[in-house]
C-alpha cells in the first residue's frame, strides 16, 4: 500500500494541524507504512520547516492567487504522479479538497478526510458565506464522497453527523510525544510562576476574554500578591496579536502579561518545561494538541469543555472553565490559590492520561487498520462508526 497525505500547509503556518499531520505521517512511516508521500501547499515558512518532515518524502505545490483558497495548478499532476493507492486529506474549505475529489473520481480510489474540528458549529459559522459557497461548489460533495471521515473525539463525530454526513467515521485521537522526566524543570522555590498559553493567536482561542479575566484576578488582593505572570506564546493570524497587545496595554497588564512570539522545537520545549500551568479558553477545538503537550510536561490545565477532552476533567487533570470572563477568572483564582502539591498532582494525572490514551502506537495501529479495511484487506475496525 502506498499512502498519500494531502494538506493545506507544510509549515508552522498551519498551526496545530501542521504538527498533527507531520507527526502522524512520521509515525505511520516509521511503523507500518514506509511507502508514504505528503503533498501540500507552499508558504513563507516552507524552507524553514521542511527539515522537520524528515524522513518523509514531501512534495510542495506552488500557490497562485489568494492564500486563503490555496489554488495550486500543479497539485493535481503531482498527486497523479505519486501513484498512490489511498489518499488521506487533512482539512477543508480549500483547493486541496477539489483536487482530492477530482482525483478520486478519475482513478476510482478511496480517500479519508480528517476534519480537524472544521465542522464544529462555531467553525462553520466563521467566514460563513465563504464556506457556504465552497460547500455548494465542491466541499459538500467532497465530504459526501469520502470513503471514511476521521473525527478526533466523540464531540467531533456529533458535529459531523449534525452537518448531515452519513459516511463511516473513525473516531481516533492523535498521539503526543512524551518528554523524559529529566527534561522537565520544576523549581519549587522560584519567585515568579508562569501560566502559559501556546497556540495560534486567533479569535477562537478567546484571548480577549482571557486578558479581561486576568485583569480581574490582578485587581484582587490575592492576584496582586500571587507572583504569577501570563505568558502568551504563538504565531499571529490576521493581525490578532496587535489587537491583543493593545488591549493588554489598555488594561494595564504590561507587568504581568508577556507576549513572546511563536515558539517551536527546542524553544517550545523549554517554555513548556519551565511553565507552571497551562490555559486554553477556546470556544472551538477539534483535539487541541497543545493541551496534550502541556499534560505531557506535567502541567495542570485550565480549559473549556469545547476543547473536547472530557477525560481531563474526569481524572482531575484540568479545571473546567466556561468561555466567559467571569468563569475564566474564577478558574484562574482556583488555580493560583492551590498549593504547590495540588498543582503538581494535577499535572501528574495529566501526564498519566496522555501516556494511557494518546499514544502514537495506538493511533498508527488503528489508522492502519482503517486504511486496510478501505482497501478491502480487513474487517471494519472497532473505532469506525457507521450511521
Amino acid at each position: 500500500m502506498k499512502l498519500g497525505i494531502l494538506t493545506a500547509s507544510l509549515s508552522h503556518d498551519g498551526g496545530g494541524v501542521y504538527e498533527a499531520v507531520r507527526r502522524s505521517a512520521q509515525e505511520l512511516h516509521r511503523g507500518l507504512l514506509p511507502n508514504l508521500e505528503v503533498l501540500g501547499l507552499e508558504d513563507e515558512r516552507l524552507l524553514e520547516d521542511l527539515p522537520t518532515w524528515e524522513p518523509i518524502c514531501v512534495t510542495p505545490c506552488s500557490v497562485r492567487g489568494l492564500r486563503s483558497f490555496g489554488y495550486a495548478p500543479d497539485m493535481a499532476n503531482k498527486l497523479r504522479e505519486a501513484q498512490i493507492d489511498l489518499l488521506h486529506v487533512h482539512g477543508l474549505w480549500m483547493y486541496p479538497s477539489l483536487v482530492s475529489l477530482r482525483w478520486a473520481q478519475k482513478w476510482k480510489k478511496p480517500y479519508v478526510i480528517t476534519t480537524h474540528g472544521m465542522l464544529d458549529s462555531w467553525a462553520v459559522r466563521r467566514s460563513r458565506w465563504r464556506k457556504y459557497i465552497a460547500a455548494k461548489l465542491y466541499e459538500r460533495h467532497h465530504l459526501n464522497q469520502a470513503s471514511c471521515l476521521h473525527a478526533l473525539c466523540g464531540s467531533e463525530l456529533r458535529s459531523i453527523r449534525t452537518y448531515g454526513l452519513q459516511n463511516p467515521v473513525c473516531v481516533l485521537p492523535f498521539g503526543v510525544d512524551i518528554p523524559e522526566p529529566s527534561s522537565i524543570v520544576k523549581d519549587g522555590g522560584k519567585q515568579e510562576r508562569t501560566i502559559l498559553f501556546l497556540g495560534r493567536l486567533h479569535p477562537k482561542k478567546n484571548l480577549v476574554r482571557l486578558l479581561a479575566a486576568w485583569r480581574k484576578v490582578q485587581q484582587a488582593k490575592s492576584g496582586r500578591k500571587s507572583g504569577w505572570v501570563l505568558t502568551i506564546a504563538g504565531w499571529d493570524q490576521g493581525g490578532h496579536e496587535r489587537n491583543l497587545r493593545v488591549l493588554s496595554g489598555e488594561l494595564g497588564l504590561e507587568a504581568t502579561v508577556r507576549f513572546v512570539g511563536p515558539k517551536f522545537g527546542a524553544d517550545k520545549a523549554a517554555l513548556l518545561s519551565t511553565a507552571d500551568a497551562f490555559i486554553l479558553p477556546s470556544v472551538s477545538e477539534g483535539l487541541p494538541i497543545s493541551v496534550l503537550e502541556a499534560w505531557s510536561y506535567g502541567l495542570p490545565v485550565l480549559m473549556t469543555p469545547e476543547c473536547n477532552i472530557p477525560d481531563g476533567f474526569q481524572v482531575k487533570a484540568a479545571i473546567s472553565i466556561k468561555a466567559d470572563v467571569e468563569s475564566i477568572a474564577q478558574g484562574l483564582t482556583e488555580l493560583l490559590t492551590m498549593s504547590e502539591d495540588e498543582r503538581i498532582c494535577m499535572g501528574i494525572r495529566g501526564r498519566q492520561l496522555v501516556q494511557k490514551s494518546f499514544s502514537w502506537t495506538a493511533y498508527t495501529s488503528q489508522m492502519h487498520a482503517v486504511y486496510l479495511w478501505l482497501l478491502g484487506g480487513g474487517d471494519k475496525p472497532d473505532c469506525v462508526d457507521e450511521a
